[in-house]
C-alpha cells in the first residue's frame, strides 16, 4: 500500500503501469535533476514512443485525443449511492477498475490520526469468502496488479486486470466495501507494521521537516496531521475504533466506483449492479472539519538531525481545488519552479531549467535543486517551495533570492511569451498524466473526491484563461509572506547561519 505524500518522488510510468515511492524510499525525493534522470532512463527504457517526442503537434494531439473522450464516459449513480463512472478504451485488452471512499485524514479527530490508513491496512486483512492469504494470489495468477492509497480527503483502492478477468476485481472490491473481519490479532499485527513505517518515515529529514511545517501552517484543522497519524494515537486505537471507522465512512453511499478499459458499457454495468447494488448505502458520515483562517504572520519553524541535508520549505496556504484562483496558481508554478503534475502515477517530465527559481538558485548555486507544487484538495491547503542547498551553506540567500523572484511577480505584470511557455508546459504534463486506461480511470475518481469529473473536462481551458493581470492578483494575495511558514532542515553540527 501507499501513503500518497504530498511531495512523493514518482519516478515515471511504463505504459499503462503504476510506479510510486513513498517516504521510505525516496531520498532523492526533492532533486529535480535526479528525478528528470530517473524519469528519463525509465520511459526511453520502457517506453520510447513516450520519451522521444517533441513539439506542440504531438501535446495538441494528444490532448485533442484525450478531451474527446469526454463524450464516451458514462455516469450513473445506483439505488444505494454507489457513483459509478465507465470509460471504454479499446487500446489493450486491460481494465483499470478503482474504488474511491471520501474518507482521509481530513475526517480524523484528535486522539485518532492515522486512523484511515490504518482501515486501508485492514481492508487487505480478507473476509470469511477471501481470507487474507488468498487475496494477493488470486489477483497475481490471474495476471492482475492491485493496491490502494490513503491521502488528505480520500482513500482509494484499485486494480489493473486483464479484461476476461476483471469479474474477479469487481467480487474482491464488493466483498470488501461490507465484510472486512478486522481480526483482533490482525489488527495488532498491524499496529506493529504502522508504528514501524511512521519511524522509518521519521528517519528522513524530508519527513521530519513536512510534519512540522504542517502543524505550524493550521492550528486546529486536521490537514496538520501526517496522513499515517500521530505515534501516540497509534499505541492506543483499538479494533473497535477501526471497525466503527469501517462501518461509517466505507459504504456505497460514500464511494465512486471508476472503471475505464476494455470493455462494453452496457454489460459492465450489468456486471455493476450484480455485484454492488446489494449492497446497503451506508450511514451519512460526519464531516469534523472545519475551514481555517487564513495565517496573520509568518511563522518559521527549524528541525535539526544527524543527516547532513540543508533543507529549505517554504508553504504557502493555498486555494483548495474548486475555487478559480487553483488554475491561476497552477501557471504561476509552472513559470516559478515548474511545472508539477497533479497525477500521483505520473506520467512523462518537463525539466524546470527554464523557470524563474531555477536560474536564480541552481544556476547561482545558492541551491541543488528547487521544485514546487500543490495538491488539488477540499479545503484550502498548501503551496510549497522546497530546496536543497549546498552543505554547510546558509539558508537566508537562498529565501531571499526567493522572496526577489515573488516580489517581482508581485509589482509587474509577467509578459504573455512567459504565460504562453508555463501554459504550455503545464498542458503537455497533464497530457502526459492522462492518456493511459489507469490513468483515465484515476482521473475519474479522483475529481469527484473534490470536485466533480466536469473539473478534469475543463483543466486545460481553464488555464488558458489565465492572463498575467490574473497571475499579478494571485501573487498578491496567495504568496503574501503573512501566509506562509519557512521551514529549514540543518544538521546538528551546522555552523552556518540559519
Amino acid at each position: 500500500h501507499w501513503i500518497m505524500s504530498r511531495h512523493l518522488f514518482q519516478p515515471g510510468i511504463c505504459p499503462d503501469q503504476t510506479m510510486n515511492s513513498c517516504y521510505k524510499c525516496k531520498t532523492l525525493q526533492n532533486d529535480q535533476l535526479a528525478r528528470d534522470n530517473q524519469r528519463s532512463f525509465h520511459l526511453s527504457q520502457c517506453n520510447p514512443q513516450l520519451y522521444f517526442r517533441n513539439g506542440t503537434g504531438f501535446i495538441a494531439t494528444l490532448i485533442e485525443t484525450i478531451m474527446t473522450q469526454r463524450t464516451t464516459f458514462t455516469e450513473t449513480t445506483l439505488e444505494n449511492g454507489l457513483t459509478v463512472f465507465l470509460k471504454e478504451i479499446h487500446t489493450a485488452p486491460l481494465i483499470s477498475h478503482w474504488v474511491w471512499y471520501r474518507i482521509g485524514s481530513r475526517d480524523e479527530v484528535p486522539g485518532k490520526t492515522g486512523i484511515s490508513h490504518w482501515v486501508e491496512h485492514m481492508l487487505f486483512k480478507g473476509t470469511s469468502r477471501f481470507p487474507s492469504s488468498t487475496l494477493d494470489k488470486a489477483v497475481s495468477r490471474n495476471g492482475g496488479h492491485w493496491n490502494a492509497m490513503t491521502y488528505l480527503d480520500w482513500t482509494a483502492c484499485y486494480e489493473k486486470m486483464p479484461a476476461d478477468k476483471i469479474d474477479l476485481a469487481l467480487d474482491l472490491e464488493s466483498d470488501r466495501i461490507q465484510n472486512c473481519l478486522f481480526d483482533p490479532e490482525e489488527v495488532e499485527s498491524e499496529r506493529t507494521v504502522i508504528i514501524s513505517e511512521r519511524e522509518g518515515h521519521e528517519n528522513t529529514p524530508y519527513f521530519r521537516l513536512d510534519e512540522a511545517i504542517q502543524q505550524q501552517a493550521f492550528d486546529t484543522h486536521p490537514y496538520r496531521n501526517e496522513v499515517i497519524g500521530e505515534k501516540q494515537d497509534l499505541l492506543t486505537i483499538t479494533r473497535d475504533d477501526l471497525y466503527t471507522h469501517y462501518r461509517t465512512y466505507y459504504t456505497p453511499g460514500n464511494a465512486v466506483l471508476a472503471i475505464a478499459g476494455d470493455f462494453d458499457t452496457q454489460s459492465m454495468l450489468a456486471k455493476v449492479e450484480q455485484y454492488y447494488a446489494s449492497i446497503p448505502a451506508g450511514p451519512h458520515p460526519p464531516r469534523p472539519a472545519q475551514l481555517e483562517s487564513p495565517l496573520a504572520k509568518e511563522r518559521r519553524v527549524e528541525v535539526t538531525g544527524p543527516e547532513e541535508t540543508i533543507l529549505l520549505q517554504i508553504s504557502y496556504r493555498a486555494p483548495a481545488a474548486i475555487q478559480q484562483d487553483f488554475f491561476t496558481m497552477t501557471i504561476l508554478d509552472s513559470l516559478l519552479s515548474g511545472p508539477s503534475s497533479l497525477n500521483m502515477f505520473g506520467g512523462g517530465s518537463i525539466s524546470n531549467k527554464t523557470s524563474r527559481l531555477y536560474r536564480a538558485l541552481v544556476e547561482q548555486n545558492l541551491a541543488v535543486a528547487v521544485s514546487g507544487g500543490m495538491r488539488a484538495t477540499i479545503h484550502p491547503f498548501l503551496y510549497d517551495v522546497h530546496m536543497v542547498l549546498p552543505p554547510g551553506s546558509d539558508p537566508h540567500p537562498a529565501l531571499q533570492a526567493l522572496d526577489d523572484q515573488i516580489n517581482s511577480l508581485q509589482e509587474s505584470l509577467v509578459t504573455t511569451n512567459e504565460i504562453r511557455r508555463a501554459t504550455k508546459q503545464a498542458r503537455a504534463l497533464f497530457a502526459y498524466g492522462s492518456e493511459n486506461i489507469t490513468n483515465q480511470a484515476f482521473w475519474m475518481g479522483y475529481t469527484n473526491m473534490f470536485g466533480k469529473y466536469d473539473w478534469f473536462l475543463n483543466y486545460v481551458s481553464e488555464l488558458e484563461k489565465v492572463t498575467p493581470e490574473k497571475i499579478l492578483q494571485a501573487a498578491q494575495t496567495w504568496l503574501n509572506p503573512a501566509r506562509r511558514v519557512v521551514g529549514t532542515y540543518l544538521p546538528e553540527n551546522h555552523t552556518g547561519a540559519a
